[in-house]
């Protein structure tokens, strides 16, 4: 099947008039010019060497940006560290503890011709940064004539940082990244002035932080071109049983919606996505289903939305269309989600379309937390939803935090009281995470205010091995009340609690569980980390 028209870029929200003068030029003016050559980099994945909770997964980020500039006549050459080597550890001389897990510099280099002119670096999670840092530095030595370019979460977060940090950087692309990277692009392809581009951050000659304008959103998301994933790229993933939670032969990332509406204090999202929340055009879904079913064939979609399940008309549409196409294939939603939409009739429609996993997120099982973290649940609706679910007969995870800055004792106890329910009503999956304040998100801020951070390498080395490595017992943790080592022991004693209470209550699920770790499936995160721990051991 081959991929349809797509209808032309519409402008985004921006507020500067220099923007849309230059969107119109673009647009209404064609270049004829030979298009700059670009390549787009992602950094292997870096971990603890303890870790077990760490995987690599396919760049749907990087993808789509292929795909925007190819719908423009760019052939951009996608180098990611994570599609190769997958089962393979690297200890890092630099950085003692951590090891890489997928392709080296060296190797990513060999993949790279000369004459780049314009490199664009993902750097979405800020535990990546030392090594997307370091990246991006020795591409600056290899090719100094290059535009270095970086985006993601992080980078719209902290892009002074970013830029004052690394010396091989120069530009952050802020926000959603397609329009304003192809921009760059058509600017170093025109020889047009890149620094007035909305959206793009970077240092004067004289060391002077500019950003171009705010955070800035393409208005019609079904005018962005499908992911362009290359030949044999998702095929490495599927060989070495590489996915986003759980996992099935061949599993396809898919996005259906594009920022949260919620303006939880713990998240980045809005430096990334602002708040405003916007659903896909579902026969724009429906066709690029079929074509990667067609194309792939595929055996389950994995949805990577930020907040996939918000608007229930929405929702209850995409689900019936779904069931007409009567497609062979698995649904899961690794992400987590809210529990207002999903009462019986989502969630038999889920049973319905194939969905073999769904996540909750809840966060805390206290209610003064919720408040505090602005979490606008109720966790009554939560616990009815999750007895739906299982009712429903679809394996589910439950997302919760400790830790949180004003948590007290007496809150972590609710929460562990919130797990055992969950639990109880059927939840497969719970392992709780301690709290640490992402860059972007308030609590971030509050914390910086109050010094209790030093943004240097070791705090993002934190965040990485924060919460993959559960035997941890000295983590660095942002609590007023609870030393750094009671907390690890409440996560490893929730784990354990929560996992052998499930497996006791559910006998079934042992023998799923060693039956999975023998074949190329796994029907939960718990399973998927470690067949990923035992392929490395083996590696």
């Amino acid at each position: 099947m081959s991929l349809p028209e797509k209808k032309n870029i519409d402008c985004l929200d921006i507020d500067l008039q220099v923007g849309r003068d230059r969107l119109h030029r673009v647009f209404s003016e064609p270049s004829t010019a030979n298009k700059a050559s670009v390549a787009l980099v992602r950094p292997p994945l870096m971990f603890s060497e303890t870790a077990i909770g760490n995987e690599i997964v396919p760049s749907i980020g990087l993808a789509y940006v292929n795909g925007y500039l190819r719908k423009f006549g760019y052939e951009p050459l996608l180098v990611d560290g994570q599609s190769g080597g997958h089962n393979r550890l690297t200890s890092l001389d630099k950085y003692p503890g951590y090891q890489i897990q997928g392709l080296t510099f060296d190797e990513m280099f060999e993949q790279l011709p000369s004459g780049i002119q314009v490199f664009g670096v993902t750097a979405m999670f800020s535990a990546e940064w030392p090594l997307a840092r370091d990246l991006m530095n020795e591409i600056k030595q290899r090719y100094p004539d290059a535009i270095v370019v970086a985006g993601g979460e992080h980078i719209s977060a902290v892009p002074e940082y970013s830029l004052r940090d690394c010396e091989g950087l120069d530009y952050c692309v802020c926000g959603e990244g397609e329009h304003i990277f192809f921009e760059l692009c058509e600017a170093v392809t025109n020889h047009i002035d890149i620094r007035d581009i909305p959206g793009i951050a970077y240092l004067t000659e004289g060391g002077e932080f500019v950003k171009a304008s705010t955070v800035t959103r393409i208005r019609n998301i079904d005018s962005i071109p499908w992911p362009h994933w290359p030949d044999g790229y998702l095929e490495k993933f599927w060989a070495s049983g590489k996915s986003f939670g759980v996992q099935t032969e061949r599993d396809m990332p898919l996005m259906t919606t594009r920022g949260c509406p919620y303006q939880c204090t713990f998240c980045s999202n809005k430096d990334m996505w602002t708040t405003r929340y916007v659903m896909r055009d579902i026969d724009d879904v429906v066709e690029e289903v079929k074509h990667y079913y067609e194309k792939y064939n595929v055996t389950s979609f994995q949805i990577y939305d930020l907040t996939a399940i918000t608007k229930r008309k929405w929702f209850l549409e995409f689900l019936h269309r779904i069931i007409e196409l009567n497609l062979p294939v698995e649904w899961s939603f690794p992400s987590g989600t809210r529990s207002e939409v999903l009462d019986e009739e989502i969630l038999n429609l889920l049973k319905k379309v194939g969905t073999s996993y769904l996540c909750y997120a809840p966060e805390s099982g206290s209610e003064r937390i919720l408040k505090d973290i602005k979490k606008q649940i109720k966790l009554d609706n939560v616990i009815a939803s999750v007895k739906s679910a299982n009712r429903a007969g679809l394996t589910t995870r439950v997302n919760l935090v400790i830790g949180f800055p004003t948590e007290t004792r007496s809150d972590i106890y609710k929460t562990l009281w919130l797990a055992i329910k969950c639990v109880v009503s059927g939840v497969d999956d719970l392992q709780p995470y301690i709290f640490n304040p992402y860059p972007g998100s308030q609590l971030f801020n509050e914390c910086l205010e109050s010094e209790a951070i030093t943004i240097d390498d070791e705090y993002y080395l934190s965040i990485s091995r924060q919460n993959s490595d559960i035997l941890n017992f000295n983590p660095v943790t942002f609590n007023h009340h609870i030393p750094n080592w009671e907390l690890a022991f409440y996560r490893l004693s929730m784990t354990l609690l929560c996992y052998g209470l499930s497996y006791l209550l559910y006998p079934s699920r042992i023998v799923r569980t060693f039956k999975n770790l023998r074949s190329n499936r796994a029907d939960t995160v718990l399973e998927a980390r470690l067949k990923g721990l035992f392929a490395r051991k083996k590696a």
